[in-house]
């Protein structure tokens, strides 16, 4: 297979954005729009008692105010693309998620009113008119809790609050190698909850032909061809009779891809006014509607042989799912739990995922969508066995690995791994950051009286999936009239580089200049089908659909230019725009072939062969100083095989942002509700601490590509790289560092408070520290 060689590193995108000319939601204006605000619960957990709209439906330029009872009778409910079996077998319990609750409100922030005014102002004036009258009962925050034999139902139809329970790997097994296993290590771990808090909070506009019976939807996403399949049934619709337009995204990492009940509203007063009506959320507004990502609560068991080789791993998860389930509700914490197994040769492993309804806000996809919990804990769990037993934290992944010569391997779990060289990729980074050299390194920052530790991950994922049956994009070549090369694509652009990306794969097989190349996408009515851009898949998904789009094209350019130039098909080569006799000057413009009226386009919609799995090495150093507990993390190594590198700056970057959100949620990011009324203790950055670019070193990042042969391009993914290794790399590292004063393990987020405490109480004590301190706020937090 012949592969394309790395292309030059400017990116096509930047400089319309750099120069403010980016068209976001927010940015496109329509004659004559209206405003709408939505009603939220003010509470997490209680029977709606009253719902009094009248005063508000007087108050200034009111339109519409929007309840229940307004809804029209064809409105559907939002619902999961995915489903498991119920704890014992049978179906799923699927609760009813409308888009405004009548009956009982289930999370703070539970729409159950809508205001549509002629200004903003007069939307947020006539909303605090609304008077809800909730009878308050006590929530539950906690998916343990949640679990408890005394618990109240989130739904009465589903008691004890589990809506399923998926059971993957060979138990029985396990349970055999445990018995026999020299050495078992065992240990909680909870990997918090967090929400994506994009630059750009939702927006949405949404408008109405009465003539066509049609809704138009414009807003930020990165799959409209997806979102619409799914609000469609809510609007009571075919979804032909629904537009999905995408708009310039200002960060979504997962969030922004499915519909919201606020999608809904806007399109229902749109209609109902006949007018265009806005939606944009405030950021407090976002914290508490957005979809939020990852929290889990595990228990996990690894066992080993004398010589510290890995034999079998029990994980057993209860996954907070929220109140409600939307489309991908039940995606995050469970279609990754291969990740599990990571790269090392298993002889058994055992997962079971209870997920577990609460009074909070549910769950969807956010950057990794599972991957960087399944790799946390079996890179924790590595951690953790090579202190136990007294071996080097590298040296006990070295024991363990999948050698290349094991290729194709299968799992004990899920995934089957069709190439890579995991020794390779982890010595390389142990070399770049020179781990034998960090005793040194650690003395050094002893001596200025701080601790320093140094944490490792080999993370794994699967990209462009589901594994069997990888999902297809959709792409088109063709001309313009004026003989400018147009490519329509399923997948949308959020920051990746497609521009950039596709077109250098163009001008590779085209000879045109990727500046000149016109991109159609994020528009379902211009481009007539697609999956979007997530999951690590767009290049290997969108890449392989567009290589055989663009050979169909070239194939019909050479046989219309073939006629004209009066010669063989194989004698004409495609370049700078024209098509020409090999060796000769005779040649024929692309305007010209335009012209013809031949049929010159040529359209693909099919996936890779197969998914991939990119995978790599991180190692991250920190010092903690021991008065205050503030982490810096010092040095940041990364080696990755993400198969074929077409761009290194998009490689890097991605990686870069990875890392960043992995380090987030690791040292700060922590989504908190109170536990006994569930209100939303982070509902602002004043709280929600986030990570800043200051807060990092430069990353050392490097390439170990291993090409995949399940695309023609050879690419693996590398949307989620960073994360799924920075996560659990960074908390080791944290531990390590942490060792000296007997701490065993700190749960994630490793904030100052929870690491003075720590060290505090194992000065003072032999007890542990697990699970100490308050949500962080940000002004506490030092990594300069």
């Amino acid at each position: 297979m012949s592969l394309p060689a790395a292309r030059p590193e400017t990116r096509l995108e930047d400089e319309p954005l750099l120069r403010g000319m980016g068209r976001y939601t927010g940015d496109r204006r329509l004659d004559d729009e209206l405003a709408l605000v939505v009603v939220r619960s003010a509470w997490a957990c209680g029977r709606i008692v009253g719902l009094d709209v009248a005063e508000a439906r007087q108050a200034r330029g009111v339109l519409a105010v929007l309840t229940p009872d307004d809804l029209p009778e064809a409105f559907g409910h939002f619902a999961p693309r995915i489903r498991y079996p119920a704890p014992g077998g049978g179906e799923m319990y699927v609760p009813p998620y409308p888009v405004l609750t009548r009956d009982r409100v289930r999370y703070v922030g539970d729409p159950v009113a809508a205001v549509v005014a002629e200004t903003l102002t007069q939307a947020e004036a006539a909303a605090e008119l609304v008077l809800l009258d909730v009878e308050e009962e006590d929530a539950l925050v906690d998916p343990e809790a949640a679990t408890e034999e005394a618990a109240p139902p989130v739904w009465p139809d589903c008691p004890g609050n589990v809506a399923f329970r998926l059971e993957k790997g060979d138990r029985a097994e396990v349970e055999r190698l445990f018995a026999e296993a020299a050495h078992v290590v065992r240990q909680r771990l909870v990997v918090t909850r967090v929400t994506a808090a994009p630059i750009e909070p939702r927006s949405a506009i949404g408008l109405y032909d009465p003539d066509g019976e049609r809704y138009t939807l414009r807003l930020g996403t990165q799959s409209p061809h997806r979102l619409g399949e799914g609000l469609a049934p809510v609007l009571g619709v075919a979804p032909d009779r629904l537009r999905v337009v995408a708009e310039d995204t200002g960060g979504s990492f997962g969030m922004k891809n499915g519909p919201y009940p606020e999608y809904a509203l806007v399109l229902l007063a749109a209609r109902l006014t006949g007018r265009p009506v806005r939606w944009s959320e405030q950021r407090n507004e976002s914290f508490m509607a957005d979809s939020h990502s990852r929290e889990q609560v595990v228990e996990a068991a690894l066992a080993l042989d004398p010589d510290g080789r890995f034999s079998a791993l029990d994980v057993r998860s209860k996954a907070n799912l929220g109140a409600y389930l939307g489309t991908m509700g039940t995606h995050p914490m469970t279609a990754n739990i291969g990740g599990v197994a990571g790269v090392y040769d298993f002889r058994a492993i055992s997962v079971t995922v209870d997920g577990v309804f609460t009074n909070t806000q549910g769950m969807a996809p956010y950057r990794g969508a599972g991957r960087p919990e399944a790799t946390y804990v079996v890179e924790r769990m590595a951690d953790l066995a090579a202190l136990e037993m007294g071996i080097d934290a590298a040296e006990i992944r070295r024991r363990n690995l999948v050698r290349p010569e094991q290729m194709p391997y299968r799992t004990p779990l899920v995934f089957t791994y069709d190439c890579g060289d995991f020794p390779a990729v982890m010595e390389e980074a142990l070399q770049a950051a020179d781990w034998a050299g960090f005793a040194a390194r650690r003395a050094a920052s002893a001596e200025r009286g701080r601790l320093r530790g140094i944490g490792l991950s080999n993370p794994i994922e699967i990209a462009g999936g589901p594994a069997a049956n990888p999902n297809p994009e959709f792409a088109a070549v063709g001309l313009a009239p004026d003989g400018a090369l147009v490519v329509e694509l399923g997948s949308g652009d959020t920051g990746q580089g497609h521009a950039t990306t596709f077109g250098g794969l163009l001008s590779e097989r085209l000879g045109i200049a990727p500046a000149a190349i016109r991109f159609v996408r994020g528009d379902t009515a211009e481009v007539s089908r697609g999956t979007g851009t997530f999951g690590s898949r767009t290049t290997a998904a969108a890449g392989t659909a567009l290589s055989r789009a663009a050979d169909a094209f070239a194939e019909k350019l050479r046989l219309t230019a073939a006629d004209m130039l009066e010669a063989g098909p194989h004698d004409i080569e495609i370049l700078d725009g024209r098509a020409k006799i090999t060796g000769t000057d005779r040649a024929v413009g692309f305007a010209e072939l335009a012209a013809t009226g031949a049929d010159l386009r040529a359209e693909d919609f099919s996936s890779a062969s197969g998914a991939a799995f990119p995978n790599g090495c991180h190692v991250c150093e920190v010092e903690i100083d021991p008065e205050t507990g503030e982490t810096e993390i010092v040095r940041y190594t990364v080696v990755d095989d993400v198969g074929t590198v077409l761009n290194h700056t998009l490689v890097d970057g991605q990686i870069h942002g990875g890392i960043a959100q992995g380090a987030g949620q690791a040292l700060m990011e922590h989504v908190v509700y109170e536990p006994r009324t569930g209100q939303l203790v982070t509902a602002s950055f004043q709280d929600y601490a986030m990570p800043r670019a200051a807060d990092f070193p430069s990353f050392s990042v490097g390439s170990h590509p291993v090409p995949t042969a399940n695309n023609p391009l050879g690419v693996k993914g590398v949307g989620e790289a960073g994360v799924v290794g920075a996560l659990p790399a960074v908390i080791n590292a944290v531990c390590n560092a942490l060792a000296e004063f007997g701490v065993r393990h700190l749960d994630m987020p490793a904030t100052p408070e929870r690491v003075w405490r720590a060290i505090e109480a194992r000065a003072a004590t032999s007890e542990g520290a697990e699970g100490l301190g308050p949500p962080h706020r940000r002004g506490s937090f030092r990594t300069t």
